[in-house]
């Protein structure tokens, strides 16, 4: 990466669970790795990470993640309330002139300890999950290593953003980032997507794949964000997301046949750009397709472009 620029960062997302925007990112990611671009993979699906299943990564750095959360001193509490009042997560209460905190609402905003007119109130760090970063190890022949990073967050957890910001604090040095994003529309997406240069959304063409492809576009709009579709298991109902598409004026980059090969390169955790005929070809070409749109913001070794080994 060329001093004083900044990383392209594509972020992989999906309307809906299951439509294959880990396999796109594993495999985008293995493919400009092999074209000697400077790549990382952070896998922001926090509370189902999987990119690790394909990429096979050696973890040189763990570390927690944590959130501050109040500690109320009941020698020093008046019960005057405004800790609760100021609250919009319903994480302090009062009851009969006590606090109560309740630690999995808190999101360590401050604002009660910024109120307390007793300075009753401090805080401590609590764990919500944890970050892993190293470098992948199932890209054989690329000259450059593939940087990875990706976030669990604790069972029994409600808020994944923390851990996603962790996540993306760690993101290896590299010329082109693919962020991993959790599936739907909610906050999760939209911190995982803050910062990136391209949503590149996959889509299955079915009713429901189409109508939750919907639902991202218009927080693409609402986030000012350029976005792009890629169709998995693409066969004869693709005209549904091409319709959809054409309305919206969102471009198709790629089109993933519904195939045998790809579904056990994926079950064996394989990437199916290294194993499957054909897909190395398919994923060289959409990896110039998303350079192509981010090319604005792109920094990238020119004799690298459109020189890939497919299979």
């Amino acid at each position: 990466m060329t001093a004083g620029t900044r990383p392209v960062r594509v972020a992989v997302a999906s309307g809906k669970g299951g439509t294959g925007k880990t396999t796109v990112a594993v495999n985008l990611a293995a493919t400009a790795a092999r074209r000697g671009i400077g790549v990382a993979y952070a896998d922001c699906d926090v509370e189902e990470p999987n990119g690790h299943i394909y990429l096979h990564p050696r973890i040189e750095r763990t570390g927690p993640v944590t959130v501050p959360v109040p500690v109320i001193a009941a020698d020093r509490c008046t019960g005057c309330r405004l800790c609760s009042r100021i609250c919009a997560f319903n994480a302090v209460a009062v009851l009969a002139d006590t606090a109560i905190v309740f630690p999995e609402l808190c999101h360590g905003c401050g604002g009660c300890s910024l109120v307390c007119p007793a300075d009753a109130v401090t805080e401590t760090e609590r764990e919500t999950g944890m970050t892993e970063s190293g470098t992948a190890g199932a890209v054989p022949g690329a000259p450059v290593p593939l940087g990875f990073v990706h976030g669990r967050l604790k069972i029994g957890e409600a808020m994944p953003l923390p851990v996603i910001r962790a996540v993306k604090r760690l993101i290896p040095p590299a010329d082109l980032v693919f962020v991993d994003c959790p599936p739907g529309n909610a906050c999760a997406l939209v911190e995982s997507v803050t910062g990136s240069d391209l949503l590149l959304l996959v889509t299955e063409p079915t009713p429901f794949g189409v109508h939750d492809l919907d639902r991202v576009l218009d927080t693409a709009v609402e986030m000012s964000l350029p976005a792009a579709v890629v169709i998995n298991r693409s066969g004869p109902a693709d005209g549904l997301v091409l319709d959809l598409c054409g309305r919206r004026g969102v471009p198709v980059l790629a089109c993933i046949p519904e195939s045998r090969e790809w579904a056990v390169a994926g079950s064996n955790g394989l990437i199916a750009a290294l194993e499957v005929p054909g897909a190395g070809a398919l994923m060289e070409g959409l990896l110039d397709e998303v350079l192509v749109l981010v090319s604005a913001e792109a920094d990238l070794p020119d004799s690298t472009a459109g020189k890939g080994t497919s299979s």
